[in-house]
């Protein structure tokens, strides 16, 4: 999460999911070691199951993603062998091939010639990892949400009882594993009209470097962008709240309102504190509505009391709910399937 200038213990960044009624019949297929895959990739590769079949049903309780497959994703990245996934560091080289691993497995297709995308903004060699599901259908597959979430963080810092590596569980290894999620049940659905995106960014935590990157990106290439959806901090729940999530920029567009018909509940609300801080200009979201001028907002459950680990050493997977982020995915399901499948483009700003 990029540092909020002149917030202490309260600064933060953002982001969230939504609702309903999804039931899986999930399949794991054991594959044969690739010798041309990295480690990470052949991790991805391992855990991450094939799904073969997707109906919707009736059941009360989303069962798509679970603990298992969350503790699985972001128990890896938020490892010390990646020791805080600092831009260009050997360790987010390793996030991102894992990253690769799971679009792989799960038929995202790369956006460009490969899922790396090298930023043009940043001294180190440091990319965006970037896939694509294209749209089912023949004219709305012309139009684009994007999925995304910054996978780095801010590797190694001043020891504190002993430990240096800020792991980032929270920012923002639980938005990667919300997108890496969402990105497997759409990769085996193909459920899809409109086309998806899926961008985890490198470089957030240097002035959001890769989102801005990407954004100036599809810009010159004149994508139709409908609507950018970030996740950021999603770790743990919200604190006596009557919603699930919130969502920065809430009275900037009717995204809580869309989400919420797709949720079939109060899943996403308006966080004062979140206003307050301007967190609508402090995650990825924010390039993409300064060059598309389209909805471009983030998901979060982070409430300033809820977690007291930003940018320190703390920030551990020990502290996740598992439970709760695979209920975000879970809850994400239908609204982004939802808004990816409307006849038109329901998302907008005020």
């Amino acid at each position: 999460m990029k540092k909020i200038i002149g917030i202490w213990a309260l600064t933060v960044l953002m982001s969230c999911g939504s609702s309903n009624m999804v039931k899986t019949d999930v399949e794991n297929i054991a594959a044969e070691p690739n010798p041309t895959m990295t480690v990470q990739e052949q991790k991805a590769e391992s855990f991450i199951p094939v799904t073969s079949k997707y109906k919707k049903g009736t059941p009360s309780v989303l069962e798509f993603s679970n603990k298992a497959k969350v503790s699985e994703i972001i128990g890896f990245l938020a490892s010390d062998e990646l020791k805080g996934r600092d831009s260009g560091s050997e360790g987010i080289e390793k996030a991102a091939s894992f990253i690769e691993g799971v679009f792989k497995t799960n038929h995202i297709a790369p956006y460009f010639l490969s899922y790396r995308d090298t930023l043009s903004n940043f001294e180190k060699t440091a990319f965006n990892v970037v896939g694509v599901v294209e749209g089912n259908d023949e004219e709305l597959k012309k139009e684009f949400i994007i999925i995304g979430a910054h996978y780095d963080h801010i590797g190694e810092i001043g020891a504190e009882n002993g430990d240096t590596i800020a792991n980032g569980a929270n920012d923002n290894a639980s938005g990667t594993t919300t997108v890496l999620e969402l990105a497997r049940y759409f990769g085996n659905a193909k459920s899809n009209k409109r086309s998806i995106i899926f961008a985890l960014f490198s470089a957030e935590e240097k002035g959001l470097l890769g989102s801005k990157h990407l954004a100036q990106k599809l810009k010159k290439q004149n994508l139709d962008l409908y609507a950018m959806l970030n996740f950021e901090m999603v770790g743990v729940p919200l604190v006596d709240k009557d919603y699930f999530m919130y969502v920065t920029g809430y009275e900037n567009s009717n995204l809580a309102e869309v989400s919420n018909k797709y949720a079939e509940s109060k899943l996403v609300g308006f966080l004062p504190t979140a206003k307050e801080f301007n967190l609508f200009q402090r995650s990825d979201n924010y390039p993409f509505h300064q060059e598309f001028g389209v909805p471009s907002q983030t998901y979060c459950t982070f409430d300033f009391t809820n977690f007291d680990h930003y940018h320190k050493v703390g920030d551990e997977v020990s502290l996740m709910d598992f439970r709760h982020i695979a209920e975000l995915v879970n809850k994400a399901v239908p609204v982004i399937e939802g808004i990816v499948n409307s006849k038109i483009k329901e998302v907008k700003y005020y």
